[in-house]
């Protein structure tokens, strides 16, 4: 069953084609996909879910005729959305050095009586985006369930610091990889919790913990771009540059700002947003992957909506005429050129449109809603 009585309420005029209405537009097809059963968008995965959620809420608090659908979505993905979980509760957690295996009947880790579990599959990463997701959700809503997730994901991901390079956290329960988007992740979710939630000093600690490690890690390479993540050595593994590593990082710096002001995160997330927009922008300014036209996968597909998001986020604090060309550029470009007859958009912003989902859809909304207002 799907959401047709309330996205139908967001069709927009044709007579004015505004960033706004073009936002509303693309909500509308989005919301085609969302299934209530499920809690999630059909066509994408459990964390891209936890983006297109994201999208809609960064969309409700820039316009208020998008709010209700938003805040029944929230609700619904509240209570629905866990039974989607590929794997509740899956995972090992650090406990003063030593791992604690669990099995998911016995994971009842709580939060002011939310179950965190159920927003726990493994994957750290996965683990995080949900947490951010619920923090726009808070954003939106003020509703303390939600806050209360992200505080309880950080509380499990805490534990799991530091890894075997140092410091940092791994990319999931198998303890294996360390890579850029679970750390980046990490200090985002510190960062925007320090703005947040009570206890600001921890939050503002662990995220400067987490940057100060990651500065030094070795993932960000001598063009100031940010490769996948390290070897077992702890070394730079040379992997793709891929959009949503450079994008993260962004957005947590300019959050960690916010609740610590020093030029030195400014001038570090310039520095990766610059070298970022350079190499991964075409002569249009329009963002690009390196999986592009056909090769991308239901994940990669979610990547240039996630650095478009975190460089509007961090143009908010410090506002740059680079970032929103780009972010103009992009938005116009998809509008124009990666959109079918029915509004959904595929992963090749410049066109032609191809590889149409959920995912590739909401990221595409991404540039869409960051577009709006822009200065």
């Amino acid at each position: 069953m799907h959401l047709e009585f309330l996205f139908l309420l967001l069709a927009p005029s044709i007579a004015a084609v505004t960033p706004t209405t073009r936002a509303e537009t693309a909500l509308t097809a989005l919301q085609t996909w969302y299934n209530t059963s499920s809690g999630i968008w059909d066509t994408c995965g459990w964390w891209n879910g936890a983006n297109c959620m994201t999208v809609l809420a960064d969309l409700a608090g820039v316009d208020d005729s998008a709010r209700d659908v938003a805040v029944t979505v929230f609700e619904n993905t509240f209570s629905a959305a866990p039974r989607s979980n590929p794997a509740p509760g899956r995972g090992n957690n650090t406990y003063n050095g030593a791992i604690k295996h669990h099995r998911p009947q016995d994971v009842t880790r709580r939060r002011a009586g939310v179950d965190v579990s159920k927003w726990l599959d493994g994957a750290y990463d996965d683990d995080a985006w949900w947490a951010l997701a619920w923090i726009a959700a808070f954003d939106v809503t003020g509703r303390h369930e939600y806050l209360d997730i992200a505080v309880g994901v950080f509380e499990e991901l805490s534990k799991v610091w530091p890894s075997r390079c140092g410091g940092g956290i791994y990319w999931d329960y198998t303890h294996t990889y360390v890579n850029a988007i679970a750390n980046e992740l990490f200090l985002s979710l510190a960062a925007h919790l320090a703005n947040r939630a009570p206890n600001k000093e921890y939050y503002v600690d662990w995220a400067e913990r987490e940057w100060d490690w990651f500065r030094g890690s070795g993932m960000i390479n001598t063009n100031h771009t940010i490769n996948d993540g390290l070897t077992d050595n702890c070394k730079n593994n040379g992997q793709t540059t891929w959009t949503y590593n450079q994008g993260v990082i962004l957005g947590g710096l300019a959050e960690l700002y916010r609740a610590s002001p020093n030029a030195t995160y400014l001038e570090s997330a310039g520095e990766i947003a610059r070298a970022a927009i350079a190499a991964l922008s075409d002569s249009n300014g329009v963002i690009h992957e390196s999986c592009e036209p056909s090769s991308c996968t239901g994940d990669s597909t979610q990547f240039k909506g996630i650095f478009i998001r975190n460089l509007r986020l961090l143009h908010s604090v410090a506002p740059d005429g680079a970032y929103s060309r780009v972010i103009t550029a992009s938005a116009d470009s998809i509008w124009g050129q990666d959109r079918d007859a029915s509004n959904k958009m595929g992963v090749n912003w410049a066109g032609p449109i191809q590889q149409v989902d959920a995912s590739s859809h909401s990221s595409a909304m991404d540039a869409l809603v960051a577009a709006i207002g822009l200065v």
